[in-house]
C-alpha cells in the first residue's frame, strides 16, 4: 500500500460531477495509423516502468485517513485504451470537439485513473492520441517525464517484451485500517522529532521563517487588488480550443523586450484576456486577471517519480494597462518579486504542513474552498517545457502536442502551454455554458503575439540603425568630420523617436464563433 500525500489527496477530494480533475493532451502523429493491437502491445510493454497505471485507489472507511494506492487485481488494459475516428474531412475543429467531450467525462474511480483514445481519420493521413490521467497521479512536469517513458526517441520499433502482471493479494479493510494506525503514529513522531531543528534550519528553497511570513503578507497584499469579472458557476460540459505558436517567436520578443520566456507567454495571454473583457463590455482600468501559475519544486533527484511536487505563485495579469510593453514590464516586476520572496517554496511548505491535519478535515476544507464564491483567483496558467527532440510512438513521429488543464470551483477558464521541438501550443479549457466567446480569447493571444513581434522587430531595426549611425559618426570623426548629420533626427517608420513604445490601438477580434 502507498498512501497519497496531502496534495494528491486534495486533487481527488475536490473532484465532483462538474469538476473532473484529470490533466491530459492531444498528440497528433504522422500516418498511417497503427493497428489497435500494436498500440495495446506497445503500452503494455511500458507499464512496468509506471506501476501507478495498474493501481487503483482505496478509500479509508469513514475518511479516517488519506486514500491509498493498491494494485488492481482485475486490471484490464483493453478497458483503458479506446479506438475511435472522426468523420471526413477530419478537421482540427472535429478533433477539438471530440477531445472536449472526452475531457469532460470523469474517470472511473473503481479502476486505474487513466484513459487513452486512438483517433483515426484526420486530414493528411494523420492520427491522434487523446490521453487522460488524474491529477492525483501526476503533475505537469512529471507528466512530461512520463511522456518520454511512453514514447521513443527514434522511429525504430522493437517488439516490446510484455511481462505478466501478478498483483499481490488486495489488502483487506482491517489491513488498511492497521496501516492507517501505524502511519498515524509514526509520521507525527518523525515530524515532532524534527521540530527543534526546524527553528534553526532554512525552509525548502533556502527560505527562512521570516521569509515565510513576508511571503504570506505578500499574498494578502496581492489578493486585495481588484480583479476582473470572470468567475461564476461552472457546469459539467467543456469547451476546449488550442493555438499553435512558435518558441522562436517568443525568444525573438524576449531578445528585444524585457522579461523571461515565461513572462512573454504571460504577456500575450494578458492580451487575450484584455480583448475578452473589452468585448464583453467589462471594466478593465485598474484591474488584473489573477492567475495561479504552478511552479515545480521537484529536485533533480525526484525526476522520474510520478507524483505531485508542485507549488504556485499568483501574479496579476495587468489587463488594465493599455500599452503592451508596459504590460510586459509589469509582469516581469511581479514575477521577479515573487521569486525573491520565495513565494513558491512557501506555498509548498504550507501544502506539506497539511499532512498534520486530519484527512477528513483536509478533504472537507478543500471541497469548501473550491465552492466559496470568491473572485480573487480568475484563472490558471501552467507552462510546461516539453522535449526539444522529436518523439515517436509505434514508429510514427509525433508532430504536435496540445495540453489540457482542468477547471474547478468557480474558475471558468484555464490555460496550459506546452513546448515541443520549437513549437509552442496553448490549450484553453472553458466552461461550455458561460464561455461561448472562447475564440475571442484565443484570437487575442494570437494577435498579442503578433503585436509583440512587431514591437520587437521595430526595436531591433532601430537598434541596428542607431548602431550604424554611431559607426558612421565614428568613421567621420576619424576622417576629420563631425558626422552629426547622419544621426540627427533618427525616427521609426511610425514617427516615434528611438526607444518610444507604440501605444496599442488594436481592438479585440474574433476569427470564428462557437465551441472548439
Amino acid at each position: 500500500m502507498d498512501r497519497m500525500n496531502p496534495l494528491d489527496a486534495s486533487f481527488l477530494a475536490i473532484e465532483n460531477d462538474t469538476n473532473p480533475m484529470h490533466i491530459g493532451n492531444v498528440s497528433i502523429f504522422e500516418g498511417p495509423p497503427p493497428s489497435y493491437g500494436d498500440v495495446v502491445r506497445r503500452v503494455a510493454g511500458k507499464l512496468p516502468q509506471v506501476p501507478r497505471y495498474r493501481q487503483r485507489i482505496r478509500t479509508v472507511p469513514f475518511l479516517l485517513g488519506r486514500p491509498v494506492w493498491v494494485d488492481d487485481p482485475n486490471f484490464q488494459i483493453l478497458y483503458h485504451i479506446r479506438h475511435t475516428a472522426v468523420p471526413s474531412p477530419g478537421s482540427d475543429d472535429q478533433l477539438r470537439n471530440l477531445a472536449g467531450r472526452v475531457f469532460a467525462q470523469n474517470l472511473d474511480r473503481g479502476k486505474p485513473l487513466w484513459e487513452m483514445w486512438i483517433v483515426e481519420g484526420l486530414q493528411g493521413g494523420r492520427w491522434a492520441l487523446i490521453s487522460k490521467v488524474h491529477h492525483c497521479m501526476v503533475d505537469g512536469v512529471s507528466g512530461t517525464d512520463l511522456l518520454t517513458v511512453l514514447l521513443d526517441q527514434s522511429a525504430s520499433v522493437d517488439e516490446p517484451a510484455i511481462e505478466p502482471f501478478h498483483p499481490p493479494r488486495e489488502p483487506s479493510t482491517v489491513e488498511v485500517l492497521a496501516d492507517l494506525v501505524k502511519d498515524g503514529l509514526v509520521q507525527p513522531l518523525h515530524a515532532l522529532r524534527g521540530l527543534p531543528a526546524l527553528a534553526r534550519s532554512p525552509l525548502p528553497g533556502g527560505m527562512s521563517l521570516g521569509d515565510a511570513g513576508r511571503s504570506a503578507r505578500a499574498y494578502l497584499d496581492m489578493l486585495t487588488t481588484p480583479t476582473a469579472n470572470l468567475n461564476g458557476r461552472i457546469g459539467p460540459h467543456r469547451r476546449w480550443s488550442w493555438i499553435k505558436s512558435s518558441l522562436d517567436d517568443v525568444k525573438a520578443i524576449r531578445q528585444s523586450l524585457p522579461g523571461t520566456v515565461n513572462d512573454v507567454v504571460l504577456a500575450v495571454i494578458t492580451s487575450g484576456f484584455r480583448d475578452l473583457l473589452l468585448s464583453r463590455g467589462e471594466e478593465v482600468e485598474g484591474r488584473v486577471v489573477r492567475t495561479l501559475v504552478p511552479v515545480s519544486v521537484r529536485t533533480e533527484a525526484e525526476r522520474g517519480t510520478f507524483n505531485n511536487r508542485v507549488s504556485a505563485m499568483f501574479p496579476g495579469l495587468p489587463v488594465g494597462i493599455d500599452d503592451p510593453v508596459e504590460r510586459l514590464m509589469d509582469i516581469e516586476r511581479q514575477m521577479n518579486g515573487l521569486k525573491r520572496s520565495h513565494a513558491a517554496a512557501g506555498a509548498d511548505s504550507i501544502v506539506q504542513m497539511a499532512g498534520f491535519a486530519p484527512p477528513m478535515l483536509l478533504a472537507m476544507g478543500t471541497r469548501l474552498a473550491a465552492r466559496l464564491p470568491q473572485r480573487t483567483l480568475n484563472t490558471v496558467t501552467t507552462n510546461v517545457p516539453g522535449p526539444r527532440y522529436p518523439l515517436y510512438f509505434v514508429g510514427r513521429k509525433m508532430l504536435e502536442v496540445y495540453p489540457f488543464v482542468p477547471i474547478e470551483g468557480n474558475v471558468r477558464i484555464g490555460i496550459a502551454i506546452f513546448s515541443y521541438v520549437g513549437g509552442l501550443t496553448y490549450g484553453i479549457t472553458a466552461d461550455y455554458d458561460s464561455t461561448s466567446d472562447i475564440d475571442v480569447l484565443t484570437d487575442g493571444i494570437v494577435e498579442g503575439t503578433r503585436e509583440y513581434l512587431e514591437i520587437a522587430r521595430r526595436r531591433s531595426v532601430s537598434a541596428g540603425r542607431n548602431a550604424a549611425a554611431r559607426s558612421g559618426m565614428a568613421t567621420a570623426a576619424a576622417a576629420g568630420g563631425n558626422g552629426h548629420g547622419a544621426a540627427s533626427g533618427s525616427r521609426h517608420a511610425n514617427g516615434s523617436k528611438p526607444g518610444q513604445a507604440r501605444k496599442a490601438t488594436r481592438k479585440p477580434t474574433s476569427r470564428r464563433k462557437g465551441a472548439a
